[in-house]
């Protein structure tokens, strides 16, 4: 019998490429805007490159750099967002993967400098909390990067202000869902406001559901 030895940083790869074209499909961004990173077993992140269409790359457009922003792999420049990227897995040891979009009605709120507010019992359990809005930095700074890390200390999400919003996760899969899951709620909370007041969900429950959340992020089960 013959044993199929896989490589983890190829599948990693291959993940980071199925994200960005699944963030492409679900309308969470036109173009090339946006972006993705995961972090390899080794410390490197493998990210999207600069101005490639999601559904013409190939994984030999992806491009790997080390953690102070070095080019290691890849003849691609890295995303104009690094910054941002490496900033997060700086300051989280348990962040295996950041994505940046500019999902419709997440970034109606960062727009309006405005947080999304946790009123749905799964958003608290899968983000934390309310998505904060970060202060407003230049896009591609370190200054952004910063500014964007620190917001995420006990949330899986935030708004960049007048731009979009990132998030994070364990895995490629789980920063996705995040990714869903509060541009949908922006939709929801967006629509229930035309109806009326936003009930907010009570103290205990969002306490709970917040114990929740801590358990999974610390056990890098989030």
């Amino acid at each position: 019998m013959t044993t199929t030895v896989t490589d983890p940083a190829i599948d990693l790869k291959h993940d980071v490429l199925e994200t960005a074209r699944a963030m492409l499909h679900s309308g969470l961004v036109e173009g090339t805007a946006g972006n993705v990173s995961a972090r390899l077993l080794d410390g490197n992140i493998v990210m999207t490159p600069s101005s490639v269409a999601y559904d013409t790359m190939t994984l030999e457009d992806l491009v790997v750099i080390d953690p102070q922003g070095n080019l290691i792999e890849g003849t691609r420049p890295p995303t104009t967002e690094k910054a941002l990227h490496l900033a997060c897995y700086r300051r989280y040891e348990e962040v295996g993967a950041v994505i940046h979009t500019h999902a419709q009605h997440a970034s109606m709120f960062a727009l309006i400098h405005e947080p999304i507010p946790a009123v749905i019992e799964e958003f608290v359990v899968y983000v934390g909390g309310d998505v904060p809005i970060a202060d407003y930095k230049l896009t591609g700074s370190d200054e952004l990067g910063e500014e964007i890390s620190r917001r995420l200390d006990k949330v899986s999400a935030v708004l960049i202000a007048n731009h979009g919003m990132v998030a994070i996760g364990s895995s490629l899969q789980k920063a996705l869902h995040v990714t869903a899951l509060v541009d949908r709620s922006a939709k929801i909370i967006w629509g229930a406001r035309v109806m009326g007041a936003v009930v907010p969900l009570p103290d205990k429950t969002s306490n709970d559901f917040r114990n929740v959340y801590e358990f999974m992020r610390s056990n890098k089960m989030w």
